[in-house]
């Protein structure tokens, strides 16, 4: 990231979150709260009654309350990031973000708590009396050695987890990885020689790792500034001098000849290609130095191209994320309500992972990549979006809690544990994830048509400073200019702005459009001015040459007025019709919608040709399509002349060869509660239907609008499916988060087919 871009991108972050609510987290009530009864039952009176069960048996806090999902956050700013001592209330972002990363990953609720006092025993005190709040405590950039004391002390007075990720994290993942490299190298683990570089506490939880993994003592290496940690020294503090060797080197360079594998958590250009050469063959490198590792991967493969290499940057192959690890360690430990996280569920955690990695790779984490992958010397490590990660992880982890004795309630059905965990998450979250990574091995030049608008020149900013590609502004420089001034960006973002009334194209696309539409009663002049006026115009034929490869627009026009300028310029595709999709995602559920734009009273052809395409998008969005055809009828009753058409969408998909669930008519309600479908047994259903298709746009487009209004769920959309090339529109109430998403999703369909 050059100079100009991280300055970019930290604007971008700064309006990010200070936008709207301030900050990231809020805290939601999970029961009504609607009535007065409602309020009764969940405060006063009501709330007596777990009160005084809780107070005979204190274990139940976790039947009554979210102890048993509520983790905090706990940090006091001493080792923020790569930052330095920043202190607690500086340190707030990060443990926000953690607590953000906890629910996207693990739906598990973190609270961040800064505590402002760098005194080791203030600190141990202000923590060991929460227990009684939370199910478990995730320290957070804590400097060393101070973290070693505060989270052994803190493990030894406290009956719930305690869990420092930036020695543990980065250990389990690393371990991990170091298991799979051994098994492609062929190596025995009780014979190969580690060397680390760095002493802090991530590298020290390393070596405690592999040592308890199988690796020898006398074989792992550690080195300081100061060179070799051996048993000569006397400089040495209690947690570096556990791990002293007797050997005759003093120097990296030293330690690094016959080594086997080498792990980096100190600083860029710590290592050179000499050192590598002097490795046994086929070395196993995880330099992990952030953001600069102590070698490139191209550096080492220069010079040895059967190593296997290992960074923590996610540009290149096999990155060692701790987000792969603490959420799913801490929902295993809280699931048995384990007292603590031991050595054996961190070595059960690496395994686990380690094992994934070995597995068939999904289709949605394989398209991210833009490519195959299987196990092998560049996928040693599963990436962090694959949706097994929390069936996996925590059930490793919770049979190590209950082996090892420290879990107080043992799990009896692994295998409807194994369901549960499934289900906590929605794919489409992993899918929308991978949509992303897949477009950042594809960058794709997007149109964002209402350049002068706010929203669209943040959105264009945020999508290039995510690696998604390179943006387009329609639009007069001055004004651009403008605005980028008062929101406080430079106007020097090098971001490529086009005029339309003073382009070079102008003539060509006027021709295109002259050609197109002078059978439907367009002038030569008409085109003109449209090409010259209407930026919608524009930005469709820069998508029609292929000037660009997708476009964003909707933020100042009706969504019709934008759809009629697109449908002008673009067709739809050979043999499909065009349909609105939206996605309505909420507390671990997602709804696809279809048609919420375009079919006003859509035939029964209409209806089945949607309901096939809406299935193969939620497929390929990792869901198990299962289709309601809505109507105001179930099956029949009442008896009314619109459902007759949905009653015959449905015979038109018996004539088809479909390879997904689907029934109709029925009401939303019977299609989306499994207690009211019990009502009827006959249903095709086997559960909860996933996609909606209805009976027309005014009902689509009201109940899916609604909702967006009310808030509380996450709606994308509409999405439009079945034009030729890719074009988006994005509501005019659009946040530029649903931009930067709707621009994503544009760009990826962009990306040719099987690439």
């Amino acid at each position: 990231m050059t100079n100009g871009s991280k300055e970019s991108f930290d604007r971008e972050a700064l309006l990010m979150h200070a936008s709207g609510r301030p900050g990231k987290i809020e805290i939601t009530a999970t029961k009504p709260m609607n009535t007065q009864r409602d309020l009764a039952l969940a405060y006063s009176p009501g709330v007596a009654a777990p009160c005084l069960k809780i107070y005979d048996d204190p274990d139940t806090a976790y039947d009554y309350t979210a102890k048993g999902n509520l983790v905090a956050v706990i940090s006091n700013g001493t080792a923020v990031l790569g930052l330095g001592n920043l202190g607690a209330v500086a340190s707030k972002p990060v443990m926000e973000g953690k607590a953000v990363l906890f629910k996207r990953f693990a739906d598990i609720d973190g609270i961040d708590l800064e505590v402002e006092t760098e005194e080791v025993e203030e600190f141990i005190n202000c923590v060991k009396y929460l227990g009684a709040s939370f199910g478990g405590i995730n320290l957070e950039d804590i400097k060393a050695p101070e973290c070693f004391i505060i989270e052994q002390r803190l493990r030894e007075i406290m009956e719930i987890p305690v869990f420092h990720d930036d020695q543990h994290g980065t250990a389990i993942i690393a371990a991990a990885g170091l298991i799979n490299a051994l098994d492609l190298t062929g190596r025995d683990i009780k014979d190969v020689k580690l060397v680390l570089n760095g002493a802090g506490a991530a590298s020290i939880a390393c070596a405690e790792l592999v040592k308890s993994l199988g690796i020898q003592g006398k074989n792992v290496i550690m080195c300081d500034s100061k060179g070799v940690i051996h048993k000569g020294r006397d400089d040495l503090n209690q947690w570096k001098s556990a791990h002293a060797v007797e050997t005759e080197d003093r120097t990296l360079a030293d330690a690094m000849k016959g080594a086997d594998a080498f792990f980096g958590l100190s600083v860029k250009d710590a290592v050179d290609q000499d050192m590598v050469l002097s490795m046994n063959k086929q070395p196993i490198i995880f330099a992990m130095a952030n953001p600069d590792p102590e070698i490139s991967p191209e550096d080492v493969l220069q010079v040895s191209p059967d190593a296997i290499v290992a960074t923590g940057r996610s540009d290149y192959p096999n990155q060692v994320n701790n987000v792969l690890g603490f959420p799913y360690i801490f929902r295993g430990a809280l699931d048995v309500r384990a007292s603590s996280i031991n050595e054996d569920m961190k070595a059960a955690a690496a395994r686990a992972i380690a094992a994934l990695a070995r597995e068939d790779v999904p289709d949605e984490v394989s398209a991210a990549y833009g490519k195959t992958l299987q196990y092998g010397p560049e996928y040693i490590i599963p990436a962090p979006f694959d949706p097994r990660l929390i069936s996996r992880i925590p059930i490793a982890v919770a049979q190590a809690a209950m082996d090892s004795g420290v879990a107080r309630s043992p799990i009896v059905d692994m295998d409807d544990y194994r369901a549960e965990l499934s289900a906590r998450l929605d794919p489409t979250v992993a899918s929308l994830s991978a949509i992303l990574e897949h477009v950042k091995r594809h960058p794709q030049r997007v149109v964002f048509c209402e350049g002068e608008e706010e929203k669209s020149i943040r959105a264009a900013l945020a999508y290039r400073n995510a690696g998604l590609g390179e943006p387009v502004l329609i639009g007069r420089e001055s004004r651009i200019h403008e605005t980028m001034t008062k929101l406080g960006l430079s106007p020097e973002e090098n971001i490529e702005i086009i005029n339309a009334k003073i382009s070079e194209d102008r003539e060509r696309y006027t021709n295109f459009i002259y050609e197109r539409l002078q059978r439907k009663g367009i002038l030569y002049r008409d085109a003109q001015r449209m090409v010259n006026q209407e930026r919608n115009i524009w930005g469709a034929s820069m998508v029609a040459h292929g000037d660009a490869d997708a476009m964003v627009t909707g933020l100042t026009r009706n969504y019709y007025s934008s759809l009629e300028e697109i449908e002008s310029v673009l067709d739809a595709r050979e043999g499909h019709d065009i349909f609105g999709l939206t996605m309505l995602l909420n507390r671990g559920k997602t709804l696809f919608v279809s048609d919420t734009v375009i079919h006003e009273l859509p035939t029964p052809e209409q209806l089945a040709k949607t309901a096939i395409e809406t299935a193969a998008v939620a497929k390929h969005m990792g869901h198990e399509p299962r289709v309601a055809m809505i109507s105001f009828s179930n099956f029949g009753n009442p008896d009314l002349e619109r459902s007759s058409v949905i009653k015959d969408a449905v015979d038109v998909l018996d004539t088809m060869d479909v390879d997904f669930e689907y029934d109709g008519e029925m009401g939303v309600e019977t299609a989306l509660n499994p207690k009211l479908m019990q009502a009827f047994p006959f249903c095709r259903l086997t559960g909860p239907a996933n996609i909606l298709i209805m009976p027309g746009l005014h009902s689509a487009h009201i109940s899916t609008n609604l909702l967006r209004e009310l808030g509380g769920s996450t709606t994308i959309g509409p999405i439009l499916i079945g034009l030729e090339k890719s074009a988006q529109i994005v509501p005019k109430s659009a946040t530029v988060t649903d931009i930067v998403n709707i621009a994503a999703i544009a760009a990826y369909n962009a990306v040719p087919q099987g690439v």
